[in-house]
Order: structure tokens, then sequence, then C-alpha cells
């Protein structure tokens, strides 16, 4: 089991080897399924154009809750696994759908408060989130990797109670949580602090940070599945976007890649 290092955010990471360690079109015709958060769409997308142009491979992927996603490995239907909140990396461990050794951290998931343009709730501190009449858009619980940590949060700060009262819906993804602030049908969400970079949210959110002491923040891991039948291409893949020449990409869309 992974060791988490205080104040990082991330854990401690399993050795790995080069970051492009195959030739030029080495994998050509080669297919790959990745199942990935769906609040990493922005910087895997690029990554996953970036390796196809570079090795030849045709890499298929499937966005998701990280709930939902862990239900695509459960059902062998994704190569590599890259969820939203290194949980959902360690049920896989435990039950063996994962090779425990191909596991590599990718990046700090730092969750954030979101509020519209002109924060017009006047929210400026996690327990503001628990005042009447507030309107709320939360991750559910039982779906995307910010849902499970919000509702950590608020039970932490002791405001779980008053949250729930003023949630108004609760979304199967987090993607989903920006149409709701940038509609103004909700007065605040919590999301990661990267989607802040994300054309959709330019000039329509303000993020407040949620004290450290306070917070829950998370690692993004990936992690080879036990049932691919193209074990030499889903560690490529899994080790390309753990490298080096991936943190340029990783860093562009807002997140604070581990350290190798």
């Amino acid at each position: 089991m992974a060791m988490v290092m205080a104040g990082s955010g991330c854990t401690e990471k399993m050795s790995h080897g080069p970051a492009s360690n195959y030739s030029e079109n080495e994998f050509e015709g080669q297919k790959l399924t990745v199942c990935a958060g769906a609040g990493l769409i922005k910087p895997m997308n690029e990554l996953i154009g970036n390796f196809e142009n570079e090795t030849g491979a045709d890499i298929e992927v499937r966005y998701g809750g990280s709930a939902e996603i862990f239900g695509f490995l459960t059902s062998k239907e994704c190569d590599v696994f890259i969820p939203g909140d290194y949980h959902y990396t360690e049920q896989a461990m435990e039950r063996n759908y994962v090779f425990n050794d191909s596991v590599e951290n990718l990046t700090r998931h730092i969750p954030v408060i979101a509020v519209p343009a002109g924060n017009p709730a006047n929210i400026s501190k996690l327990e503001d989130l628990a005042k009447p009449g507030v309107k709320l858009a939360l991750g559910d619980p039982n779906g995307p990797a910010i849902g499970r940590v919000s509702e950590k949060i608020c039970t932490q700060a002791g405001i779980l109670p008053e949250v729930q009262n003023n949630t108004i819906v609760k979304t199967a993804t987090v993607n989903q949580l920006l149409i709701y602030l940038t509609s103004g049908d909700a007065d605040a969400a919590i999301i990661w602090e990267d989607m802040a970079n994300w054309s959709e949210a330019s000039g329509k959110l303000k993020v407040i940070s949620i004290p450290e002491k306070q917070n829950k923040i998370q690692t993004i891991p990936t992690a080879v599945s036990t049932y691919t039948e193209d074990p030499e291409l889903a560690e490529a893949f899994n080790t390309y976007i753990a490298g080096d020449e991936a943190k340029a990409t990783w860093e562009k869309w807002g997140f604070e890649p581990c350290s190798s």
C-alpha cells in the first residue's frame, strides 16, 4: 500500500522507467482503451493525441465519474485506469483489478469552492456553504471523486447537514457542476482547482481556496488493468503520462505534477 506524504496530496511513487522507451510508430495499428475521470478531459485529450502521434497507437478513451469508470474496470472494459482520486485505485489494487507495480502518481487534485462571477451569495469561506438560502451544486458522493471528497470536507467541518439541505443538485460528473455555476443556477460548488483554467470557466467563475487543514487534497493515479490484452502498450502509455515529457501538459491545464 502506498504511503501518503503529509501536505503534498501525492502518494509515494513506485519506481518507473523512462517516459519514452519505445520506438517511433512502435505500436502502429494497436488499440488501447483508457478509462479516465471526466475532470481530466482537457489534459488527457492532449496527452492521448501526443502519444498516438509518437507511437501510431489508437487510443479510445472513456470519461466518467470515478465510480462509473471503476465499473468499466471491473467489467474488463479498460486497459489503463485513471480515476480522480487515489481511493479508487486502492480499491482496484485490493481486488487485483490493476497491477500494483504499475501504479504511478500523476498530479495533486485540489478541491476549491467555485462561485459565479459576482459571487451573488457572498461566499468567502467553507462555512458559508451552510448559510440558509445558499444554492449548492455538488458532485454525487457515489459518482465523481469530487462528490466523495466534498462530503468528507463538509463532514470534517461539521456542516454536512446544512450543506445537504442547501444542495439543489448532485451531479454524475464534476464537469456538470460548471454548467450550474456558469448558468447562475447555483451559488457555489466544490470543484477541482484546475478547472478554473478551462475556457468554459474563463471570466465566469471566482475560485475560493479551502485552507489545507480543512481540505482533502487528493492524488490522481494511473494503473494498468490486469485484464489488458496488450500489456506492453498499456504500460507504455501508463509510463508516458507519468513521465517528464507529460509534465508540461499537466501544468498547462493547472495541475501540479507529483515529483518523479
